[in-house]
């Protein structure tokens, strides 16, 4: 009698709650009126994410948008990402990024983003790391391009 096979490689990288959230980023289009853009790409695997923006007066998100070209996982942290970046500033933004990049190295708590513990099944696969990261990365390039008046 063969023992029942384990949950390895893609099966247990791309989880049901990952795919559900792969799907979300259609509410949060790449709109034309968000001026403020950003891009991040990733060389490991060749994920993109391109955030689009618009912001209050003080500096926090009010309304976000994003094009992510990525594997499964870089579709699902962006989702994450943009479900919750309203209302944050670029040290918000900088600071979870910080959390994050030290926790997928192996360091440090998971990180306080809402919903991150969806992606910890990707924690152990190294080559996926620098696509999770890529919707703060672009947020913080999209906050630090001033709106240029046409």
């Amino acid at each position: 009698m063969r023992a029942a096979p384990t949950r390895r490689g893609s099966a247990a990288l791309y989880t049901p709650e990952i795919l559900a959230l792969a799907v979300e980023l259609a509410n949060y289009p790449l709109g034309g009126e968000l001026a403020q853009r950003g891009l991040a790409a990733s060389r490991v695997c060749g994920s993109k994410v391109t955030v689009a923006l618009s912001t209050l007066a003080d500096g926090r998100i009010a309304r976000i948008g994003a094009q992510v070209t990525a594997c499964a996982i870089g579709q699902a942290a962006a989702a994450l990402f943009l479900r919750a970046s309203q209302g944050r500033d670029a040290d918000s933004i900088r600071d979870a990024l910080t959390e994050m990049e030290i926790w997928l190295q192996g360091e440090g708590d998971l990180p306080s983003w809402p919903g991150i513990d969806q992606l910890a099944s990707a924690r152990p696969y190294p080559a996926r790391h620098a696509a999770i990261l890529l919707p703060w990365k672009a947020a913080l390039a999209a906050l630090s391009n001033p709106v240029r008046a046409d």
